[in-house]
């Protein structure tokens, strides 16, 4: 795990932690750079538990001790102290009262991190596999609802353009329809933020029973999707008091997708290109003309 993702880690492991270990977790988020200046005991009587308590909480995140995580975030806050991206002086919270100027700030300071969170982390080799699997797919599903549902539609618009036989399911019973007649021969690819959206890992579990290859695009590696996939691609989020994250979340799976697109066209060179060639000349044919005045 990369260290500058140890606050995305703990705020997606945090739903599911309960009690004491929910304490420490919500207390690191709370105030990270004070935490680097605590030892185990007075993290424990900060939160009202104990050492031992903040020791399994870091197991349970899977790092493997405390002194792993206070690095972690030490390395993280000396990061974001001198990003270009300006995160230490503009900072996550929203008041009504904030200006425009500082909204678009914050908001475009969460996507760009949420964006470059994901290129640090990215596995190649995963990207590599998946893109393989995609270019000799005999059929490609894309399963999504809601947001993801957006990006699903959004990535059959880009592999339908490269030659890609692949059709984004975002209802649930069409899904599982199509799901259920996929092949060994097919690629399946689940995308959910949480990756514990029933309406997508159904299908996608089906899929996977069908011997199709499973891709997961989530942003929890921990998740049913990921747990049901054979290659997995982490996408990040940068949180806000306000209900942007989801945006964040988007653009860092919308990289991901034209990561895989890029690939795939590369792999599928002479199909990609003689398809786009066939295509190139539509969005022309469709521009309206301008008048000019006399």
């Amino acid at each position: 795990m990369p260290s500058t993702d140890v606050t995305t880690l703990i705020r997606t492991e945090l739903p599911r932690l309960a009690g004491s270990l929910r304490k420490v977790g919500e207390l690191i988020l709370e105030d990270p750079a004070a935490v680097t200046h605590c030892s185990a005991a007075e993290l424990g009587r900060r939160t009202g538990t104990s050492q031992a308590t903040v020791t399994r909480f870091c197991r349970a995140i899977g790092l493997d001790s405390y002194q792993h995580l206070l690095i972690a975030l030490a390395q993280e806050r000396g990061r974001g102290e001198v990003s270009d991206w300006g995160t230490a002086e503009i900072g996550p919270d929203i008041s009504p009262d904030d200006s425009l100027e500082r909204v678009v700030k914050v908001v475009g300071t969460a996507d760009l991190r949420a964006v470059q969170q994901t290129l640090d982390r990215i596995d190649l080799d995963a990207v590599e596999r998946a893109a393989q699997a995609m270019a000799r797919a005999r059929r490609i599903d894309v399963y999504g609802v809601g947001g993801s549902g957006a990006v699903a539609q959004e990535t059959e618009t880009r592999l339908f353009r490269i030659g890609c036989t692949v059709r984004g399911w975002t209802e649930v019973h069409a899904a599982a329809t199509s799901a259920a007649l996929l092949t060994p021969a097919d690629v399946a690819i689940g995308i959910s933020h949480s990756g514990a959206t029933r309406e997508t890992t159904e299908p996608f579990e089906t899929a996977k029973e069908r011997g199709a290859t499973t891709i997961a695009l989530t942003a929890d590696p921990r998740s049913p999707l990921a747990r049901a996939a054979d290659i997995r691609l982490i996408s990040s989020t940068s949180e806000t008091s306000f209900p942007t994250g989801i945006i964040g979340a988007r653009h860092s799976v919308l990289v991901l997708i034209d990561c895989l697109y890029v690939r795939v066209a590369q792999l599928s060179y002479q199909r990609a290109s003689a398809s786009l060639a066939l295509t190139d000349h539509i969005a022309g044919q469709h521009t309206v003309k301008s008048r000019r005045s006399r």
